[in-house]
């Protein structure tokens, strides 16, 4: 995925532009890229290879000025990140200039189609098939309108796109089918953002393109068209109402560090929104569900699907609906879901969980179990995202703005609304066991406190990180509810200090993984109070027995886990539901300090964007 910025107006663009790529840059740095509409009608780029500072070395060399204009922060897919790959990209009269988001799955065959027609191709990207395209259809006679859709008719794949063009100086196209697009709206000026992070001081009076929308825009009017029929639409504005929007640092040294201590105070707002202030009424506050009570009494069979982080978000879910209520639940990749062949139908709750609620393979999944006849509830934290508007129930995570693309406080906040949707659920069908399970609902209104313990331990786990970031690989083991900790562990020590890392069922190690056990293997294990502690144990003393180096997580006050591990990190005593979330965020803090130690960039990892808008 990419980030998409424009803006047409009545003020000079490039600071807004500029510092929009900032605030998308988390959706891609392999390299960015400006194009305007100068002052004297011609349009003008810059585009560098490299993350942003690049383009704004480039910018400082040779200033841009321009009232309209489009900029693009690039995740790679169809070519390598080189400066003729980085967009915007231009036709070959220089009329027509494009910034692209997605894939153009059929671009090959329309390369080969202009390649025939004598256009020059520059680039390796499947982007430059659309301004040449454009020009072409121009240059048949067709108006900038009709040329702009007749392109888009042909174009298969999934495409965000914004495009000035010289012939029409004020003017920016913009069309959005399967990638994200917002626009944003105050007096005579348009703002164009693949998220609304780069307006929202400027307006929160915003239009969310639907699949197939084409908007075409300056500073005093704009019209909104389907691509299909071609008709028009009415604009419909919504007022963006965004609260707990943090987007700086804050005083910590990035933001994968802020957005982990973070956690407390996210979790708190979530218990006490969903829960409120008294701590012996525990009445489920679930306003946003719009799904009727009917519902949740009627199906027989949960499915939890997502991608990365989400995932193992939604293992630890399938844990507390199995828990809590007598229904099978299956949990699943959302790139795996429609290949998989559910058995899907009316009676069946599909969950989606997404941060961006954007990713692709996930809203894919939904539309495939929308058209067997499946409710889809998602938990998302972003409000009018794609998977948002295509759910039949939305349960919000208000997680706020997650700069760092290693997912931290959004898989806590993903946790924790699974946990109390779950309780909820279980109550509206009469299956929770209150009694049993009173001493839970306590401990939920503690969490925050104790996560704040674990974060106090950062010292520790910092040196920890420092006698082992030097090695090669790492295996985390965990069970139960922690085996998908273990998998999230080993994630966020491969997406962020790039160590080969796997996170395996403590159960299964001896069906391969023992073979890799030496004394230069960091052996994490969660052993931290629950019902499978003891089969823990013999599985830490079979790494023992093979001389591997054993980072042991354990309740205060374990002293027998202690008395075989190199280094022990310890957890305050909670109920075992609730392990997960101070368990996971030890491994994050660990997997941060091996990153730090090697001097990785940390907020934006190799190879990585924070939400994947393609398949």
């Amino acid at each position: 995925m990419c980030g998409i910025v424009a803006y047409s107006g009545k003020k000079d663009c490039v600071d807004f532009l500029m510092n929009g790529l900032r605030l998308l840059e988390y959706r891609g740095y392999d390299s960015a890229g400006i194009a305007v509409v100068n002052p004297i009608g011609d349009i003008e780029i810059r585009k560098e290879c490299g993350m942003l500072h690049m383009l704004e070395k480039s910018l400082s060399n040779g200033p841009l000025q321009g009232k309209t204009g489009i900029a693009h922060t690039r995740w790679a897919t169809h070519g390598k990140p080189t400066q003729n790959n980085a967009h915007p990209h231009l036709s070959q009269d220089k009329k027509i200039c494009i910034v692209h988001n997605g894939i153009i799955e059929n671009h090959d065959v329309l390369r080969h189609e202009l390649k025939n027609a004598g256009i020059h191709f520059i680039s390796e990207t499947d982007t430059e098939v659309i301004p040449h395209l454009i020009a072409r259809y121009l240059s048949q006679g067709m108006s900038m309108k009709n040329a702009f859709m007749k392109t888009l008719s042909r174009l298969e794949g999934a495409f965000a796109i914004a495009m000035i063009a010289k012939d029409t100086p004020g003017t920016i196209y913009a069309a959005r089918k399967g990638s994200p697009l917002i626009a944003g709206f105050k007096d005579n000026e348009v703002f164009l953002a693949s998220d609304a992070s780069p307006f929202i001081t400027r307006t929160r009076e915003v239009l969310y393109l639907d699949e197939g929308d084409v908007l075409i825009f300056n500073g005093t009017s704009s019209r909104l068209f389907n691509v299909s029929s071609g008709r028009n639409k009415k604009i419909r504005t919504t007022r963006l109402n965004i609260k707990n929007l943090s987007i700086g640092l804050g005083g910590h040294e990035s933001y994968t560090h802020k957005e982990i201590h973070e956690q407390p105070e996210i979790l708190k707002r979530i218990i006490r929104l969903r829960l409120g202030n008294n701590r012996n009424a525990f009445q489920m506050c679930f306003n946003d569900l719009k799904i009727p009570d009917d519902f949740f009494r009627s199906i027989d069979r949960i499915y939890i699907t997502g991608c990365g982080t989400a995932y193992h978000a939604g293992y630890i879910g399938k844990y507390y609906f199995e828990e809590f209520m007598d229904l099978p639940v299956e949990v699943m990749l959302s790139s795996e879901f429609r290949y998989a062949k559910p058995k899907l139908n009316k009676n069946n709750l599909v969950i989606a969980i997404s941060q961006s609620g954007e990713t692709a393979d996930t809203l894919a999944s939904i539309l495939e179990a929308k058209k067997h006849g499946s409710t889809v509830l998602s938990v998302v934290n972003v409000l009018n995202s794609s998977i948002d508007r295509e759910s039949h129930g939305v349960v919000y995570t208000h997680a706020g703005p997650e700069i760092g693309v290693a997912s931290t406080k959004a898989l806590t906040s993903q946790v924790i609304t699974l946990l109390l949707l779950s309780i909820h659920i279980a109550q509206i069908r009469k299956e929770f066991k209150r009694k049993q399970k009173n001493p839970l609902l306590k401990e939920i209104f503690h969490l925050p406190s104790k996560v704040v313990k674990v974060l106090q331990a950062e010292k520790h786990i910092r040196s920890c990180a420092l006698k082992y970031h030097l090695a090669t690989s790492a295996l985390y083991l965990g069970r139960h509810l922690n085996f998908p900790v273990a998998m999230e562990g080993a994630l966020k020590n491969k997406e962020i200090s790039y160590m080969h890392a796997e996170g395996y069922a403590a159960g299964e190690m001896k069906h391969g993984p023992i073979a890799l056990i030496n004394k230069a293997l960091p052996v994490i294990c969660i052993c931290t109070a629950s019902k499978t502690y003891e089969k823990m144990i013999s599985n830490i003393k079979e790494v023992e027995a093979r001389e591997g180096i054993i980072i042991s997580l354990a309740t205060e006050g374990d002293e027998q886990v202690k008395s075989f591990s190199h280094e022990v990190i310890y957890i305050p005593e909670t109920a075992e539901e609730l392990s997960p979330i101070l368990n996971v965020i030890v491994l994050q803090m660990l997997a941060y300090y091996f990153a730090k130690h090697k001097g990785n960039q940390i907020d934006k990892p190799r190879n990585l964007a924070k939400s994947v808008t393609v398949e």
